[in-house]
Parts: C-alpha cells; sequence; structure tokens
C-alpha cells in the first residue's frame, strides 16, 4: 500500500465535519456512451498521493477541475444509511473515499464484485490503494471493516494501471488529464458500484460522478 498517500487523505478526511444527506438507497447508474474522438489520458502517476487542498490536483497542472456527485446528490460528497456512512474525495488522479461502519459487526468490501465506470465510458474491475500490475487478472482479497471503525482508500479502473518494469510502484494513467486536452472532459460522469457484505449478503451502492468544470490555472 502505498502509506503516504493513505496517510494524507485520512488526514484530509479526519478534519472534515459536514453534514450528510437523509439516508436513502442510490439508485442503478449507466456508463455514458464513449464521446468520439475523446483523448485517453496519457500521464502516469504514481499511486494517488492526494492534498488537503480544496482544489485537487498536481502543482504543474495546466486545468483544475471541480466536481460534482450526482447520484445519490449531495453538495458534500457524502452519503449514509443505517449501515455505512461515506464520504468522497474525486480528484484527476483517483476517487479517494472513506466509509465507516456504523454498526458493531464487522463488514467486507467485495472487490471482485465492485466495478468502475470511467470517464470515457467503459466499466470493468477496481484497483485500490494495493492492487498492482502482476495483480490485473487475479482474484482481490475483499477487505474487511471492523463495527464502528473507519476504512480510507482510493480507487480507479484496474486498466489503467502501467507496467512498472522491476519495480514495485503502482503506475497508472490519471482518471482525467491535466494538460490541454482537459477541456474535453467537461460535462463528462464517472462513478463506482461498490459490493459490500452485510450479515452475509452482498448490498450495492451506486455513487455517479460529473465533472461540474474544468478551469485554467
Amino acid at each position: 500500500m502505498q502509506a503516504a498517500s493513505i496517510l494524507a487523505v485520512a488526514a484530509f478526511l479526519a478534519g472534515c465535519s459536514a453534514s450528510v444527506p437523509p439516508p436513502g438507497q442510490p439508485g442503478p447508474s449507466h456508463a455514458p456512451p464513449a464521446r468520439s474522438g475523446l483523448d485517453v489520458p496519457s500521464a502516469v502517476v504514481s499511486g494517488a498521493a492526494d492534498s488537503v487542498s480544496p482544489r485537487p490536483g498536481s502543482p504543474g497542472a495546466l486545468y483544475r477541475f471541480r466536481f460534482r456527485q450526482i447520484d445519490p446528490a449531495s453538495d458534500r460528497f457524502t452519503f449514509l444509511d443505517r449501515d455505512l456512512s461515506f464520504y468522497f474525495r474525486p480528484t484527476p488522479a483517483a476517487l479517494f473515499f472513506q466509509v465507516e461502519n456504523r454498526q458493531g459487526r464487522p463488514v467486507w468490501i467485495d472487490w471482485e464484485r465492485s466495478s468502475f465506470g470511467d470517464p470515457l465510458g467503459s466499466s470493468g474491475k477496481i484497483a485500490h490503494a494495493t492492487t498492482r500490475w502482476g495483480d490485473r487478472f487475479r482474484s482481490q482479497s475483499p477487505t474487511q471493516i471492523a463495527g464502528l471503525q473507519r476504512y480510507t482508500d482510493y480507487f480507479f479502473p484496474v486498466d489503467y494501471l502501467v507496467d512498472p518494469g522491476s519495480s514495485d510502484a503502482q503506475l497508472h494513467r490519471p482518471l482525467l488529464p491535466e494538460d490541454s486536452s482537459a477541456p474535453q472532459f467537461e460535462d463528462r460522469e464517472f462513478g463506482v458500484s461498490l459490493v459490500f457484505l452485510i450479515e452475509d449478503q452482498p448490498r450495492v451502492y451506486n455513487f455517479r460522478f460529473r465533472v461540474a468544470s474544468v478551469i485554467p490555472k
């Protein structure tokens, strides 16, 4: 796991004290069709170091992004029900999140049955902080979240992983480019379908986000 990445985003999330929307179940989501001629992000990043900055992005970026959570809609990128509480932070590199188990018994994230819909309209398996190039075709073990505990991670499509050669670094394409091609991604949507095992029963949580604006720095 990229310890620095996880500690940084955990520090940011711990400082947040936003209210959450009323409980409710997210509805199903569908990835939009790919836009003809849309460029695939070409840069490569290592891990997904987050920042406490209110405007996520790399220091040398030509553009910065603003995001909206559109399903279930939330101005604060949050959602909760009786079992789980979520907080999300979209960035150009990856989608960060924190989930809190609100009950006293453990739950599991089932990575194998979860999926990521990218801004280009494709959908596939999820990679998260511990996923490496060699794991592309392997089964990913579920992650346990103990009762009344929080878990912080980030994810992106497993197909975005890049061969790091002899290194163990997690190299991957970012979700969104920050170069001259960035404006093409305005209004694009992406999202995740997270499967949790709660009391041995699978439960699907769908979340979708939109690139609200792409602004020159």
